[in-house]
């Protein structure tokens, strides 16, 4: 037996309580202190593939330097690569956020655009930064999908899909609208503490019940 779509409340549930026990996901916290939709993309953009904690302290000297946009032209990308090292790739990123302003400018008359498919024509940004910016910033509905949300989300056995694109796609049908904007937060949460890649701890999970990998792996 698998997670149904009928579960999906309890299951919200629990993953809420969870979530408020333990930490919250960096973006989540750099959305607390602020509102400003570019340091929402900018903070976005510097945590893929890279740690919470490395992603918060690199956005602390960030943000002393570079409050918007236009900032980005007057730092060197030298400076750019100094100030968010040590993030994954962060030279590609620090080329991307040197991009930013001239597309925006170009493209969006300077602003933040606010839809996925005008955030993807930004340097850097896919569909999961796209969608995480579109909620956390713009407070709208948006699925944004990880490793751990579809990792997780397999795992239940909710979904049966092939990569993240498959599992945003999947959820966007089956997932009442009401939970897109913190599916994320609550999965991405109990996938660092709980739910790991590797050696998950299935002993302490609070949905294991629901769990597909869980009841294969103790019959």
């Amino acid at each position: 037996m698998c997670m149904q779509k009928s579960d999906i409340p309890a299951v919200n549930r629990i993953l809420k309580r969870e979530y408020h026990r333990r930490y919250a996901p960096v973006i989540d916290l750099i959305r607390a202190r602020t509102e400003d939709p570019f340091r929402i993309l900018v903070a976005t953009i510097l945590s893929a593939r890279t740690k919470d904690e490395t992603t918060s302290t690199a956005c602390d000297r960030l943000f002393k330097v570079v409050r918007r946009p236009a900032d980005l032209k007057t730092v060197s990308l030298a400076r750019l690569e100094k100030l968010i090292f040590p993030v994954g790739f962060y030279r590609t990123k620090a080329r991307h956020l040197k991009e930013l302003p001239v597309v925006l400018a170009d493209e969006f008359n300077g602003r933040i655009p606010s839809t996925i498919e005008e955030l993807c024509q930004l340097p850097g940004v896919g569909r999961k930064t796209a969608n995480l910016v579109m909620s956390a910033a713009f407070d709208k509905p948006a699925i944004c999908v990880d490793v751990h949300v579809h990792r997780i989300s397999n795992r239940l056995g909710l979904l049966k899909t092939a990569n993240p694109f498959e599992s945003e796609m999947a959820l966007r049908r089956i997932l009442p609208i009401r939970y897109w904007k913190t599916w994320n937060s609550y999965l991405v949460s109990y996938g660092q503490s709980v739910c790991r890649p590797i050696g998950p701890h299935c002993p302490e999970c609070q949905i294991s019940k629901y769990c597909k990998s869980y009841r294969m792996k103790n019959r």
